[in-house]
């Protein structure tokens, strides 16, 4: 079918497919730079080279040159800087499970990208398991940091906000609990990996205590930090929970996108965890400070 005599609408989808396949040419080629694992470097090579391959498919249908999505180079680039190589691929691929949606309803009228189709369903096969970052072999010790310091401190911070109500002794109190905390966390998962030494774990029993004390300490930091900066404990408590909330969310989005888990329910499960022992110790701290007394 010529392009000039395909619908508006068919035409708006194969220009935006074209300038897709020639921006995730410009993503994969600047991801294959930053690797130096050369078997991965060359699959993104490659599959990089398919994408331009799509693209001047696309550019012989329409009769047009079109220019990458530079803020999209960007984005993707930093993230996979920032947050890890299977971090920005996934996310990326996230993106293409909609592009190849389009490249389907887009075959009937245009038949000679059906192979298209296979070579993105190939592509995200390929992706599944071409990367292998070392941080990701201590998810579970990061999850073990971060959620026991969630709901150890939220809870800690919310019976210590009405027992207490000065938030410079909450912050200080919750900072010296949280650090004696995670130094004990981080002992605790060094010798639980140490007993694993001789199973098929591969993970560094000190790697993992540093991953695991690590996520607790910034974790304690961030849900401390809003009696830094208020006189009002109860909006400070309210600002903990909210931290925590995003915590939680920023945390488990991370997850489900490296380890193809399941977001919905890791979350709820987690806020639902967290914020029931915080409402469980402020209604502790609120019968120790009306039976017992205490005024400072």
């Amino acid at each position: 079918m010529d392009f000039k005599s395909m619908d508006e609408q068919v035409q708006k989808a194969v220009l935006a497919a074209q300038k897709n396949e020639i921006t995730e040419y410009h993503i994969y080629s600047r991801l294959s730079r930053m690797i130096r694992n050369r078997n991965n470097q060359a699959i993104l090579e490659r599959i990089g080279r398919e994408e331009l391959a799509h693209y001047k498919l696309w550019t012989n249908i329409t009769r047009k040159e079109i220019k990458p999505c530079r803020w999209k180079i960007w984005m993707y680039t930093l993230i996979a800087r920032v947050f890890g190589l299977t971090f920005g691929i996934k996310l990326m691929e996230k993106g293409e499970e909609r592009a190849e949606e389009v490249y389907s309803q887009l075959a009937d009228s245009v038949p000679r990208i059906r192979f298209i189709v296979e070579e993105e369903n190939r592509h995200e096969k390929e992706l599944m398991e071409l990367i292998e970052e070392e941080h990701l072999n201590y998810i579970g010790s990061m999850v073990l940091g971060m959620n026991d310091a969630l709901v150890e401190l939220t809870g800690t911070l919310a019976g210590l906000t009405f027992a207490l109500q000065n938030t410079k002794l909450i912050a200080l109190t919750g900072f010296i609990t949280g650090i004696a905390a995670s130094f004990s966390m981080a002992a605790s998962e060094y010798l639980s990996k140490k007993s694993e030494a001789d199973t098929e774990d591969t993970a560094s029993p000190l790697k993992s205590s540093i991953y695991t004390g690590v996520a607790y300490i910034f974790t304690v930091l961030f849900l401390i930090f809003p009696y830094l900066l208020f006189d009002s404990y109860l909006a400070c408590l309210g600002f903990t929970i909210i931290n925590a909330i995003v915590v939680i969310f920023a945390f488990n989005f991370y997850i489900s996108v490296a380890k193809d888990l399941s977001f919905k329910k890791r979350f709820i499960e987690m806020v639902s965890i967290s914020l029931g022992v915080a409402a469980f110790t402020f209604l502790i701290g609120f019968l120790v400070r009306t039976f017992i007394g205490v005024d400072i």
